[in-house]
């Protein structure tokens, strides 16, 4: 009886430890909306500034669209022309030198500058060369989308992009099938670009402060690891049923293997 009663302990004890905690899996948990409202905005209103590898989407436009043909690129493949793959061939990438080469104008340093501060080195230059105010140069500067790269548990690693201005780390995890059960939420890795280097910074979503975070808001060119939980490396299971049915499988393959030896 004392041999039954000390090895029901042992499982509930067991399953207790090897499953998953539910508040292991709740995002944003303790987050007062008062209290976050006034940290948040600032995050949200820091421009982003360009960097290398970054491809840009520049339309210019004008009353008469034949004088401003020359400086933008093709876009005889129509609807073609705005996929993923199109956006690459014909949006503007920032090379090893932080420029991009506009048709016409030539290289231009983009470097460092906001997209606000790229229109406007842009629309000064065809307004200094080639047009006059009356020909209503409009020029538009965007991010050809922001790719990013999810690797580790998430429902749907690999490199995507969402085409939006902004984007937060929340927005990228639910666009690549959310973090599996045995993902790590309090240990999120995202390795960033800087124009000084890479560097890798962690932030725990399951904490309501992640909202303040400098690192909510994602970048293009993000690589987000999700690292494994060690209930995952025990191989016990994820929940509580799953973890006595395996204790309960290794208990009954440990008595046969006695009883079966015990009979020779």
């Amino acid at each position: 009886m004392k041999r039954g009663f000390f090895l029901l302990l042992l499982i509930i004890g067991f399953s207790a430890v090897s499953c998953i905690p539910n508040k292991d899996l709740i995002y944003l948990q303790n987050a007062k909306q008062d209290s976050l409202s006034v940290a948040v905005n600032p995050v949200v209103n820091k421009p982003y500034r360009v960097q290398v590898n970054d491809i840009l989407s520049v339309k210019i436009k004008a009353l008469d669209q034949k004088l401003v043909e020359m400086f933008n690129p093709s876009e005889a493949q129509g609807i073609q022309a705005q996929s993923e793959q199109g956006l690459y061939f014909n949006g503007f990438s920032v090379d090893d030198h932080g420029n991009i080469r506009v048709p016409v104008l030539g290289e231009i340093n983009v470097l460092g500058y906001t997209l606000e501060e790229v229109r406007q080195e842009i629309e000064k230059r065809l307004l200094e060369d080639y047009f006059k105010k009356e020909a209503n140069i409009f020029v538009t500067v965007k991010l050809a989308g922001l790719r990013y790269t999810v690797n580790g548990e998430i429902g749907s690693p690999g490199t995507k992009i969402l085409f939006q201005d902004k984007a937060t780390i929340m927005e990228a995890i639910a666009n690549s099938g959310d973090i599996t059960m045995t993902g790590n939420r309090k240990e999120v890795t995202i390795i960033r670009q800087y124009p000084h280097g890479t560097e890798m910074h962690t932030i725990n979503l399951t904490d309501g402060k992640a909202m303040q975070s400098p690192y909510y808001y994602i970048q293009p060119n993000d690589y987000i690891y999700i690292k494994p939980l060690k209930q995952k490396s025990w191989g016990t299971g994820t929940t509580g049923t799953q973890s006595v049915a395996t204790i309960i499988t290794a208990l009954s393959l440990v008595t046969t293997t006695f009883l079966l030896l015990k009979n020779l």
